[in-house]
């Protein structure tokens, strides 16, 4: 018997009735063959952490753009908090760890540079609109391994798309990402936001911090385990009403004082801006894309190209290539 056999043994044992077994995946849409050592999902997990996809998303804004200091969140780091919080909640209802954590690995990969405000002009931009968690999906799928993509399982996909949005994943892991990233992003802005001066700890609403507590730890921790208590011996991922309405009393707040703070905020319309000259400037110079956005050009159009390309760049590196097409260099006889 393998080491993952005895892992799927295992699983067969332990895991909770509802949970997504390895050995029950519903596979690839290129077959591969098993791994000695790894589950699917295992292997999963190890695909994605060392794509180049994953490696941009420290470059890459949550909240503030290029804010001056060490400890502010990038999509990087919300991404492995997330991560942590999946798998917590994944062992507390008995579920497959595993799934849950290359889900939450994978959901962020195809956001934009300068966060939520990239987005939205991609969206404005793009023919058909553009959302992060299909362009999460395009990512595993089309973009990394030079046009092969990670060929992931099913039920990781699937986690990845629904992570947000209408659709609904069929497992629980993936149901459970959701929860996991908006526990993760309200809290963890939370924290950067009084970091960086935009709300105090006095500003939470009283009504709030009392369900979930006065602390950034208190607060995840009484979410966190609310889900699992809630969740416990369901075939489905819920939350009690109190913790549900506080949360969302949460996230109004965090909309009304943060996220639409023109403070916080300020600098995000010139990053749109930004973008949205580069998009035009590639779409009338296509030869000005890399060789496989090239190749993309040619089989699905100039749009589909341009949005990849401007999608997968770090902040840092949408500033540099604006300043190659739009800003003069000097000159001189050295």
């Amino acid at each position: 018997m393998t080491f993952r056999e005895q892992i799927e043994a295992r699983e067969r044992e332990s895991l909770s009735p509802y949970a997504c077994r390895s050995e029950d995946s519903c596979g690839r849409a290129r077959p591969i063959a098993p791994c000695p050592i790894r589950t699917c999902f295992q292997r999963d997990i190890d695909r994605i952490v060392h794509s180049k996809a994953f490696r941009r998303l420290k470059h890459k804004t949550q909240v503030f753009l290029e804010p001056e200091g060490d400890h502010y969140r990038t999509r990087m780091t919300h991404t492995i908090e997330v991560a942590r919080i999946a798998r917590t909640i994944a062992r507390g209802l008995r579920l497959n760890e595993d799934l849950a954590e290359a889900a939450a690995y994978g959901h962020d990969l195809g956001h934009t540079p300068f966060g939520h405000a990239g987005e939205r002009v991609l969206n404005e931009i793009m023919p058909g609109g553009f959302a992060h968690n299909e362009q999460s999906l395009r990512v595993v799928d089309r973009l990394e391994q030079e046009g092969e993509g990670l060929n992931l399982t099913y039920e990781v996909r699937r986690g990845i798309l629904c992570h947000t949005g209408p659709h609904k994943a069929e497992t629980l892991e993936g149901q459970l990402l959701r929860l996991a990233d908006k526990i993760a992003y309200i809290n963890h802005d939370i924290d950067d936001a009084i970091r960086g001066r935009i709300i105090y700890p006095i500003d939470i609403p009283l009504a709030v911090s009392q369900v979930l507590g006065f602390t950034h730890s208190a607060r995840i921790d009484a979410l966190v385990r609310d889900v699992i208590e809630s969740s416990q011996g369901k075939n489905e991922i819920t939350q009690s009403p109190a913790c549900r309405e506080a949360m969302m009393d949460l996230r109004d707040f965090m909309f009304a004082f943060v996220y639409h703070n023109p403070v916080a905020k300020g600098e995000e319309g010139k990053a749109q801006d930004l973008l949205r000259r580069l998009f035009e400037a590639y779409r009338a110079n296509p030869d000005k894309l890399p060789p496989e956005f090239q190749d993309i050009y040619a089989k699905e159009g100039i749009d589909r190209a341009v949005c990849d390309y401007i999608s997968g760049m770090t902040d840092k590196f949408a500033v540099e290539q604006f300043g190659e097409l739009f800003i003069p260099k000097s000159w001189g006889v050295k």
